[in-house]
């Protein structure tokens, strides 16, 4: 008689080039990928996904945590998330008024194109509009 080991967790990992910034069991996990939003639950057919900026959720019972997520890539498993991104912040963490001042300076840049590099500006402006929302989520 064949057994199926279902997995009831997900172990998410997110990484960054400064290590490990969450590794913990939880229920789920929703994130922005390339292609758009998406969920994992236990048992998910293994993917592979680039990542935006963007919100990372997490579900562990009762408790939500959310990530900033500034673009990488996320490994899908049965019983795993991994997450490597060039930077990851938690909501409690994120320095609002810095994102404030970041998204000021963005659209100031936006306003004058012919100084800046257009790409560059547009993606602090998305980083800051981002983290502004994940900060909101404490």
């Amino acid at each position: 008689m064949e057994t199926t080991n279902l997995a009831t967790k997900l172990k998410l990992e997110i990484v960054t080039p400064y290590g490990t910034v969450f590794s913990e069991e939880v229920d789920e996990v929703i994130a922005s990928g390339s292609e758009g939003e998406f969920g994992v639950l236990p048992n998910h057919i293994p993917f592979l996904t680039t990542l935006k900026i963007g919100m990372l959720i997490y579900k562990k019972g009762s408790e939500t945590g959310y990530f900033f997520v500034n673009w990488g890539y996320a490994e899908v498993g049965p019983d795993k998330v991994l997450i490597l991104a060039d930077s990851a912040e938690r909501s409690d963490s994120i320095d609002v008024q810095r994102a404030l001042e970041a998204k000021k300076r963005a659209e100031e840049r936006l306003k004058q194109a012919e100084k800046y590099d257009h790409a560059r500006a547009t993606a602090a402006l998305d980083r800051a509009i981002a983290r502004i929302q994940v900060a909101e989520k404490k």
